[in-house]
C-alpha cells in the first residue's frame, strides 16, 4: 500500500473491506477491495483471484476499470476505477417516487446493454447484475458496471451450474436448478429495467420461498402507462419465463427503442466506431456554454456585391507561399465555422458537423524538409475526417502533430502522434483515426487548445485539465511531470476559467472576469509575468512558474483581456476595449513597435489603436491581426512568405491583401509556426 493512501471504508461483504484510497503517483481516487484469503482454501483463494482474471479480460468505458492488485498483508488487494456518484439503486431512492422520464431510462440501459455485450463477448457471464453494481459517475450520466466477484469465465460455450446472485434478481431457471447461461443475465437486466421504469423491484416478497414462488409464476406489477408500449413490451420479453424466448443482447439492440439511444450512446460517452463512408449529418445547434470559443465574426461594413457568392473561404499564406491564395473545399456549400494550423495540419470545421484536413499533393514549397525551394505554390486537396458518420464536430485545435476536435455534445476525440502522451489515451501510443478521450466522459467540455506537445481542455463547470509534455511546468499542475491522460488543474478559489491557450512551453488562462492566468516559461516576459511598474521598469524577473499565476503587472494586470495567442517565443493580447498588446521577444519586430533592449513591459500596438482588434494569431516570428472591421494585418518576420505579402521583416503592422472579390466577414484565423489560415463568409450571409 505504498503507493497509496487510504481515505475511508466505502463497504463491507462477505469478500472483504472496500476502501477509498488516493493514488498517490496522480492523485486519483481509486478503490482497493481487501479480501482476506489466509483461513481460505486452495479452491476459495482460485475463487477470490476470478475477479482479478475477469476484470484483466475486460476494457469498456462502462465496466468499471481495473488497475492492478497485489498481496499485502495476508489479503489480496483489487485496484479499480472509483465511480464518484454511487450506485444505481441509491440514485433511484432519490427519486422519492418521481418516475424517470423513458429518455433517461434509455441512456442508462443503452449503456448497460453496451457493457454486457462487452461481457458476453468476451465469453463471461456475470451473474450478479443488480442495481446494487450498478455505479454512476459523478454526473450521474454514465453508468459503469461492477462487482464481478461471482462472475463465470467459460472455458468454452458450456452453461454454468452453480445457483449465485441476489435472490430478487435470479431466473426461475436457476429456481429450478437448471444451466445458467447468457439468458440469465438477460433476466436479471429485465429485472433491472423494470427497476428503472418504476422505481421498485420485479420480485419481492418477505422470505425466499415466496420469492421463489413469485419468480417461478412470472408475477409482478404492471409497468406505468406514462411509458412507450414498446418500452413495456422490451421488459416482458427480457422477463420471459422460457429463456428460449428471451432476445439475445444483439436482438435488444438492434430494437428501434433501443437503436436511437444506443446511437447518442456512442456520440456521446463511448467509442465512436470509424467506418469509411460518410452520411449525412443533422447536428444539434451548439449551445451557448458549448460555443464560448473565443474571438467574434467581424464585418466589412459596405454594399452587397449582386452576383452570387460562395458560402465560405479559406485563405493560407506563409510557407512558401509568398501571398494569400484561397484553398479549395470539399462541395460548393462547404460553410466553414474554424480553422486551425498546426506544424504539419490544416484543418477546418463546417456548420454542418464535419472536420476535414487539406493535404499536400506531394512535396511541395509546404514542404519541411530543409533546403525546399520556394518554387511555386503547393496544391492542396481536402479531405474529410473518417469516423464521422454519427458525430457532429464544432471545434478543432491543431498541435505539431497531433490534433484535437470536440463534438457538439462536449465529447473530446484525439488522433494523430502520441508522444509525449499529447493525445490523452494513457500511452504514447499514435492514433489514425478520431478516438475519444475516455477519461473525460462525464464532463462537457467546451473549448481546447494544443501546444506542440502539450493540451489544455476547460468544461461548462469552469475546470480546466491538462495533460502532455510538462516540462517548464506548462500544464500548471505544479511540477514538471508529463501526463499521458488529462489532469485536473488546481485554480485560485472564486476563478473560474473559460478560456484556455497553449503554447510552445507555457499556457495561458482567461477567466470569466477578464483576467488573464499563465504558467509555464516565462522567457522575454512572454507571459507578462516579470514584475513592473507603470514606468515599465522590471523589479521582479520570472523565468517560469508552475502553476497558474494571474498577471498583475501593468498594462495587462489593469485591463480585461478578451482573447490571447502565443508564438515561440512572444505573445498577443486583446483586451475586452479591442486594444492590442505585445510582449515577449522582437528580434524580427513581431511585436509591432519598437522595444527598449531592456525594456521587457507589454506593450500597445499603437499603429492599429484607432481599429477595434477583435482576433489575434502568433506564429513562430509573427504576428497576425484582425479588426472588427475585417481588415487583416500582420508583422514580423518575412520569410517564406509569413506576412501574406513580398516584404522585408517589418514590425509596422501592415495590411494582407485578401483576394475576394466578396464583401466578407472573418470568421476564424489561426497561425502556426511559418503558416496562417484564415476563414471567411459573405456579409450578407451574417446572421448574429
Amino acid at each position: 500500500m505504498d503507493n497509496y493512501e487510504k481515505i475511508r471504508v466505502v463497504g463491507r461483504g462477505a469478500y472483504g473491506t472496500v476502501h477509498l484510497c488516493l493514488r498517490l503517483s496522480d492523485k486519483k481516487h481509486v478503490i482497493i477491495k481487501q479480501i482476506p484469503v489466509e483461513q481460505m482454501t486452495k479452491d476459495e483463494r482460485q475463487a477470490a483471484l476470478n475477479e482479478v482474471i475477469v476484470l484483466s479480460m475486460l476494457s469498456h468505458p462502462n465496466i468499471i476499470e481495473y488497475y492492478e492488485n497485489f498481496l499485502e498483508d495476508k489479503a489480496l488487494m483489487i485496484v479499480m476505477e472509483y465511480a464518484q456518484g454511487g450506485t444505481l439503486n441509491d440514485y433511484l431512492q432519490s427519486q422519492n417516487g418521481r418516475l424517470l422520464e423513458e429518455e433517461e431510462i434509455l441512456c442508462f440501459f443503452a449503456q448497460m446493454l453496451l457493457s454486457i455485450q462487452h461481457v458476453h463477448s468476451k465469453q463471461i457471464l456475470h451473474r450478479d447484475l443488480k442495481t446494487q453494481n450498478i455505479l454512476l459517475d459523478k454526473t450521474k450520466k454514465v453508468v459503469k458496471i461492477g462487482d464481478f466477484g461471482i462472475s463465470k469465465v467459460l472455458s468454452s460455450k458450456s452453461k454454468a451450474y452453480t445457483v449465485v446472485g441476489t435472490p430478487c434478481y435470479i431466473s426461475p431457471e436457476l429456481c429450478e436448478g437448471k444451466p445458467y447461461n447468457q439468458k440469465s443475465d438477460i433476466w436479471a437486466l429485465g429485472c433491472v429495467l423494470y427497476e428503472l421504469a418504476s422505481l421498485k423491484r420485479a420480485f419481492e416478497a418477505a422470505n425466499l420461498p415466496a420469492l421463489i414462488l413469485k419468480i417461478m409464476r412470472g408475477t409482478f406489477a404492471p409497468i406505468s402507462e406514462h411509458y412507450s408500449n414498446e418500452l413495456r413490451s422490451l421488459i416482458l420479453s427480457m422477463l420471459h419465463l422460457d429463456p428460449g424466448k428471451r432476445p439475445d443482447i444483439n436482438q435488444i439492440m438492434a430494437q428501434p427503442i433501443i437503436i436511437n439511444a444506443i446511437i447518442n450512446i456512442h456520440t456521446d460517452l463511448g467509442k465512436i466506431p470509424c467506418a469509411r463512408t460518410y452520411r449525412p449529418i443533422t447536428p444539434a445547434l451548439p449551445s451557448t456554454a458549448r460555443s464560448r470559443v473565443r474571438g467574434s465574426a467581424v464585418s466589412v461594413r459596405e454594399s452587397m456585391p449582386a452576383k452570387p457568392q460562395s458560402l465560405s473561404s479559406v485563405y493560407c499564406w506563409g510557407g512558401g507561399i509568398n501571398s494569400a491564395i484561397k484553398l479549395p473545399l470539399p462541395t460548393n456549400d462547404t460553410q466553414v465555422i474554424e480553422v486551425s494550423a498546426g506544424r504539419t495540419q490544416k484543418a477546418a470545421v463546417t456548420k454542418n458537423g464535419r472536420l476535414f484536413n487539406w493535404e499536400s499533393q506531394g512535396v511541395g514549397a509546404d514542404s519541411l524538409i530543409p533546403g525546399a525551394l520556394d518554387t511555386g505554390s503547393p496544391g492542396y486537396f481536402p479531405r474529410f475526417l473518417e469516423g464521422q458518420s454519427a458525430v457532429a464536430i464544432q471545434h478543432v485545435a491543431c498541435g505539431d502533430l497531433f490534433v484535437a476536435c470536440l463534438t457538439d455534445r462536449g465529447i473530446l476525440m484525439t488522433y494523430g502522434s502520441g508522444a509525449h502522451g499529447c493525445l490523452g489515451h494513457g500511452s504514447l501510443n499514435d492514433v489514425t483515426q478520431a478516438k475519444i478521450v475516455e477519461a473525460l466522459l462525464g464532463y462537457e467540455v467546451v473549448q481546447v487548445s494544443c501546444g506542440a506537445s502539450h493540451v489544455l481542455a476547460v468544461t461548462n463547470e469552469n475546470q480546466v485539465f491538462a495533460w502532455g509534455r510538462g516540462d517548464n511546468g506548462r500544464l500548471g499542475l505544479g511540477n514538471a511531470d508529463s501526463h499521458t491522460t488529462p489532469q485536473a488543474v488546481s485554480f485560485p478559489e472564486g476563478s473560474s476559467p473559460c478560456f484556455v491557450n497553449c503554447g510552445v512551453d507555457c499556457s495561458m488562462i482567461i477567466t470569466l472576469d477578464n483576467k488573464l492566468f499563465c504558467s509555464g516559461s516565462n522567457r522575454y516576459n512572454k507571459c507578462c509575468l516579470d514584475e513592473n511598474t507603470r514606468e515599465g521598469v522590471t523589479t521582479k524577473s520570472v523565468e517560469e512558474v508552475r502553476t497558474f499565476t494571474r498577471v498583475t503587472s501593468p498594462p495587462i494586470g489593469n485591463s480585461l483581456v478578451k482573447t490571447v495567442a502565443t508564438g515561440t517565443s512572444h505573445s498577443a493580447i486583446v483586451t475586452v476595449d479591442g486594444e492590442l498588446y505585445t510582449c515577449g521577444a522582437n528580434q524580427f519586430g513581431q511585436l509591432g513597435y519598437q522595444t527598449d533592449f531592456n525594456s521587457k513591459q507589454a506593450g500597445l500596438v499603437s499603429t492599429v489603436k484607432d481599429r477595434k482588434i477583435t482576433m489575434v494569431a502568433c506564429g513562430d516570428t509573427f504576428t497576425v491581426a484582425v479588426s472588427q472591421d475585417a481588415e487583416v494585418f500582420s508583422f514580423g518576420k518575412s520569410a517564406r512568405g509569413r506576412l501574406g505579402r513580398s516584404d522585408s521583416d517589418t514590425m509596422t503592422p501592415k495590411p494582407v491583401s485578401i483576394p475576394s472579390d466578396e464583401v466578407f466577414t472573418v470568421v476564424s484565423i489561426s497561425c502556426s509556426h511559418g503558416t496562417t489560415l484564415l476563414a471567411t463568409k459573405p456579409t450578407q450571409s451574417v446572421t448574429d
